[in-house]
């Protein structure tokens, strides 16, 4: 059993160990922590710890560094997360500030949340299980040209050119506008796209219109197909190499997950969140996904009656406090403004 000064003197080792990257002696806690004891005493709390393996030497006769266990500790009972400042929030809220789309949206929120804490922030897209196809536009450039836009009512936008076989006239374009825009709009994504495969499969009536209408649900389709795949929007990989000391062993895994997004996905998809919405996966606890020297912090954010997390990837030596409050800020920020939006529409 440890004593409450014990997890006192874990809060001290940890928060120490983050600031200063060097392993923490009893002495250094005595000259930094107003604990009213004596070294002895906190060498004897700390040989407390290491046999609860909340703490570790990593070099004989040096001081102690938190293990994985220990920040664990550390973040389910000690850590406090204290708000945002003012210029943090006020630097959040105009950098998130009228996006273009989703797409924009959350591109925006990865490069803020990596600017804010220095690691690699991470965005899921909102399920789109529940999406519906709200608006099909078809613009003809001239020629063969057209552009091919799908909006979805939780936001995602695309855009695609393409070329058709035969020139269009105007009246040619708008009749296929008409008739793509009555085979999606307003049905959900997965009933959209089942309406698309059945005109494929059906046979063809033949003229250039017929093949034009069929060309573009073709890309509308696959848009959709593309909306429905779970995908991941990140910042700040480069911050890995500078922080490449803190981790024993190569941070291959961890690129190679931000590259591949898949195990990241599932790493998030598992994690267990608490009252608000905050989860955390530390060190050993990411071995089945080949992240064993990584911590990954998550808060939950609301899309339009589904959920999905922002999160920082990173070292186990990270300001869990620090990073925990950005995210939850962030996450706020994100449901806010994705309420906002809906409620536009």
């Amino acid at each position: 059993m440890v004593s409450e000064r014990g997890l006192q003197v874990l809060r001290a080792i940890v928060q120490d160990y983050v600031d200063t990257h060097e392993p923490v002696g009893s002495k250094a806690i005595v000259e930094r922590h107003q604990f009213g004891v004596s070294a002895a005493t906190i060498r004897n709390d700390m040989a407390l710890l290491e046999d609860e393996e909340l703490i570790a030497a990593p070099h004989t006769s040096s001081g102690r560094v938190p293990t994985d266990k220990g920040y664990r500790v550390f973040v389910d009972h000690l850590a406090e997360l204290r708000p945002l400042s003012t210029a943090q929030r006020s630097a959040i809220s105009s950098f998130l500030a009228d996006p273009v789309d989703l797409d924009d949206l959350l591109v925006r929120t990865v490069r803020a949340l990596t600017r804010l804490t220095g690691q690699v922030a991470i965005v899921q897209y909102p399920s789109f299980a529940r999406a519906s196809v709200s608006h099909v536009e078809f613009v003809h450039l001239g020629g063969t040209r057209v552009v091919v836009i799908v909006v979805t009512d939780t936001g995602r936008v695309s855009q695609r050119v393409a070329f058709l076989q035969a020139e269009l006239t105007e009246q040619d374009a708008a009749a296929i506008k008409h008739a793509v825009a009555r085979l999606v709009t307003g049905k959900p994504v997965a009933e959209a796209a089942s309406a698309i495969a059945q005109l494929a499969a059906s046979e063809p009536s033949g003229g250039p219109v017929d093949e034009a209408v069929r060309t573009v649900a073709r890309i509308v389709g696959e848009e959709l197909d593309e909306f429905r795949q779970d995908k991941l929007v990140m910042a700040g990989s480069a911050t890995l190499a500078r922080r490449e000391g803190d981790f024993r062993g190569s941070i291959y895994p961890l690129l190679e997950a931000i590259e591949e997004q898949v195990t990241l996905l599932r790493l998030m998809g598992e994690m267990v969140a608490d009252d608000q919405g905050l989860a955390a996966s530390i060190g050993r606890e990411n071995e089945p996904f080949g992240l064993a020297e990584a911590s990954v912090v998550t808060g939950d954010y609301d899309a339009t009656g589904s959920r999905a997390r922002v999160g920082l990837l990173g070292p186990t030596r990270m300001d869990y406090p620090t990073n925990l409050a950005a995210v939850r800020a962030v996450a706020h920020y994100l449901s806010r403004l994705l309420d906002e939006d809906d409620q536009s529409r």
